[in-house]
C-alpha cells in the first residue's frame, strides 16, 4: 500500500471516538459508582445505596447505555462518533436517576416476603448493619440502641456500619457507648456518615471518637468515611488511647500524606497489630513512609494491604524496608501501585523471610522481568505453603517463564495462579503449563488471559489442568485463538473453560491497523468527565 494513502487512513481512523476502550467504559463504571453513593436530593428522598450495590447497578447501566449508543452509531455513523458519545453519556446520567429514584434494593426471603433486618444479636455482638442503608434520626437511634442501654449486658462487639449517623443520632449514641468503655473490644464504624455535610460528619466522628476514648480494642474498622485528614484528627483522641489493637482498617478513606502521618502519628503502639489493611486511598510516596513507619514497628503483623494506593518507587522501597520487620506475614497486597522495577527487588528481601506466607498479590506494580525473576526466585526459596500467586499486568514477557515456571513447580499447594495481562505468549505459556502439569492437586483456578496466546499455549494449558478434579476454572479470554482451535479446547476442558467474548481469533496480525485506529482516550474522557446526577430531577 502507497505510504501517504495508509498515512492518511491512520490519520482518519486515530479520531474516532467510538467505541471507547475498555480503560475508559471502566472509568465511567468507577465515576457513576462514586456519583450514586454521593449526597442529593434523589439519595435523601429515597435513600443511599452502598458502595457494593452502586458498582453493581453502575457496570449494568453503562452496558445498557453503551449498547444503545452502539447501535445509534451503526445506524447513524458520524465522521468521529461524537453522537454516540454524547447519547452514551446521556443514557448513563438517564439511567443513574432511575437507579437512585427506586433506592437501596431489599433482599426478599424464600416465600417472596420482605425482609430488613434491622438489628442483629449473636452472643456478644451487636450489628445495626442490616436492612435499608439509610440516614437515622434520634428517634430511630433511641429505638436501635435501646439493648446496648440495658444494664449488664455483655456486648463486647458492635457494628454500626451501613447506618448514617447525624448529630442528634450521635448524641444519642454517645452515652451508650460511654457505658461500655470497659467491656468493648470489637468497634465498626465503617460507613457511618454517609451523605453528611462535612461539618456534621467531623462533629459525629469527634463525638464517637470521645465517646469510644479509653476502650481496649483489638478490632477497629473505619473505612468508608473519606475521612481525610480532618477526619483521622477527629478521631485523634480515639487512635491514641489505643494500645492493643490487632485489627485496623482504613479502607477507601481519602487518607492522604498528611492523614497518613496523622495515623502514625497518633497510634501509640502496634506491637500487637496483625492485620492492616490500606487499600484505596490517595496516600502516595510520602503517605507511604508514613505506612511504613507504622509497618515497621508491627512485627505481629500477618496481613497487609496497601492496594490501590498511588504509591510511587519511592514509597515502595520504603514499604519494602520496612516489611523485613514482619517475619510472620501470611497474607501480603500490594496491588495496583506504581513500583516500577527497583521497588520490585526491594521487595525480594523480605519476601524470601516470609515462611509463613500464604497468599501473595502483586499485580500493577509494573514490576517487568528483571524484578518478576528476583520476586520469583525469592519465593521458590520461601512461602512453602503458599496458595495464591498473583502477578497480572506487569509486563511480563517469556523470557520469565522459566523463573516462574520454577516458582509454581515448588509451590504444590497452589490453589489459585493469576498471571493475566502479561505479554508472556506462547513460549511463556507452554513453560507455565509445564509446570503446572505435574502435581498441585488443590489448584481450583489458572488466569491467563490477555497474554497475546494462540492455540499452541492454549491446548498446553488446558491439557496441563484437565486432569485435576477439584479445578473449576481457566481464563484465558483476551488472547489470540481460532474458532477451530477453541472448538479444540472445548473437547479439553468443556466445564472449566472460562468465557471467551474477548478472544481475537484473528490474532496479532490485525492489531496493526486497530492500534492506530485506537480511541482518543483524553478526548473522550473529556467528554464523559461531566456525567453527574441532575440534583433537580
Amino acid at each position: 500500500m502507497d505510504t501517504k494513502v495508509q498515512a492518511s487512513q491512520y490519520a482518519s481512523l486515530s479520531v474516532k471516538l467510538w467505541p471507547p476502550s475498555k480503560s475508559t467504559r471502566l472509568s465511567l463504571v468507577k465515576r457513576m459508582t462514586t456519583n450514586l453513593t454521593m449526597p442529593s436530593i434523589l439519595s435523601r428522598k429515597y435513600g443511599l445505596l452502598s458502595k457494593e450495590e452502586a458498582e453493581d447497578r453502575s457496570k449494568e447501566i453503562e452496558e445498557e447505555a453503551f449498547a444503545t449508543a452502539d447501535l445509534h452509531f451503526e445506524k447513524e455513523p458520524d465522521a468521529d462518533g461524537s453522537s454516540a458519545v454524547r447519547l452514551y453519556a446521556s443514557e448513563s446520567s438517564k439511567l443513574m436517576v432511575e437507579v437512585l429514584k427506586r433506592g437501596p434494593t431489599v433482599k426478599q426471603n424464600g416465600e417472596g416476603l420482605m425482609l430488613e433486618k434491622l438489628t442483629a444479636t449473636d452472643g456478644n455482638l451487636f450489628d445495626i448493619s442490616g436492612g435499608r442503608r439509610a440516614f437515622i434520626d434520634a428517634e430511630e437511634a433511641e429505638q436501635l440502641l435501646r439493648p446496648l442501654s440495658m444494664p449488664h449486658n455483655s456486648y463486647t462487639r458492635i457494628c454500626f456500619s451501613n447506618r448514617s449517623f447525624g448529630l442528634e443520632a450521635a448524641r444519642v449514641a454517645e452515652p451508650i457507648l460511654v457505658s461500655l468503655k470497659d467491656q468493648l473490644t470489637e468497634v465498626d464504624l465503617s460507613d457511618f456518615i454517609a451523605g453528611r455535610p462535612e461539618a456534621e460528619a467531623l462533629e459525629v466522628m469527634s463525638i464517637f471518637s470521645s465517646a469510644l476514648k479509653g476502650c481496649k480494642l483489638r478490632f477497629l474498622d473505619l473505612s468508608n468515611n473519606a475521612m481525610g485528614e480532618k477526619g483521622v484528627n477527629a478521631f485523634e483522641g480515639l487512635f491514641r488511647s489505643q494500645n492493643q489493637l490487632e485489627e485496623l482498617y482504613l479502607i477507601n478513606d481519602g487518607i492522604s500524606e498528611e492523614a497518613a502521618r496523622a495515623v502514625c502519628d497518633f497510634i501509640p503502639s502496634t506491637d500487637k497489630l496483625r492485620i492492616l489493611h490500606f487499600h484505596n486511598n490517595m496516600t502516595g510516596d510520602e503517605g507511604a513512609v508514613a505506612i511504613a513507619e507504622i509497618v515497621s514497628r508491627s512485627p505481629s503483623l500477618e496481613d497487609f494491604r496497601c492496594s490501590s494506593t498511588r504509591v510511587d518507587s519511592e514509597g515502595g522501597v520504603a514499604l519494602a524496608e520496612a516489611l523485613g520487620s514482619c517475619t510472620r506475614i501470611k497474607k501480603l497486597d500490594l496491588r495496583d501501585n506504581m513500583f516500577g522495577v527497583e521497588a520490585g527487588l526491594a521487595l525480594c528481601k523480605p519476601i524470601s523471610r516470609f515462611a509463613d506466607l500464604t497468599e501473595v498479590y502483586l499485580s500493577y506494580l509494573n514490576l517487568e522481568d528483571e524484578a518478576a525473576i528476583a520476586i520469583s526466585n525469592a519465593l521458590k526459596e520461601s512461602a512453602p505453603s503458599l496458595e495464591v500467586l498473583e502477578l497480572a499486568g506487569n509486563d511480563i514477557t517469556a523470557e520469565a517463564a522459566s523463573a516462574l515456571a520454577a516458582l509454581i513447580q515448588a509451590k504444590q499447594f497452589l490453589t489459585k495462579l493469576n498471571l493475566s495481562e502479561n505479554e508472556l505468549k506462547d513460549e511463556g505459556a507452554s513453560v507455565i503449563s509445564e509446570a503446572l502439569e505435574a502435581g498441585h492437586g488443590q489448584l481450583i483456578e489458572v488466569d491467563m488471559s490477555a497474554n497475546a496466546i494462540r492455540i499452541a499455549g492454549a491446548k498446553a494449558l488446558a491439557e496441563a489442568v484437565a486432569n485435576k478434579s477439584g479445578f473449576k476454572k481457566l481464563n484465558i479470554n483476551g488472547n489470540y485463538i481460532s474458532e477451530e482451535g477453541i472448538d479444540e479446547l472445548k473437547d479439553i476442558i468443556p466445564h472449566v473453560l472460562g468465557p471467551l467474548d474477548e478472544n481475537e481469533p484473528e490474532g496479532e496480525d490485525d492489531l496493526d491497523l486497530e492500534d492506530e485506529a485506537e480511541v482518543d482516550d483524553d478526548e473522550l474522557e473529556s467528554k464523559l468527565k461531566g456525567l453527574q446526577i441532575n440534583k433537580h430531577e
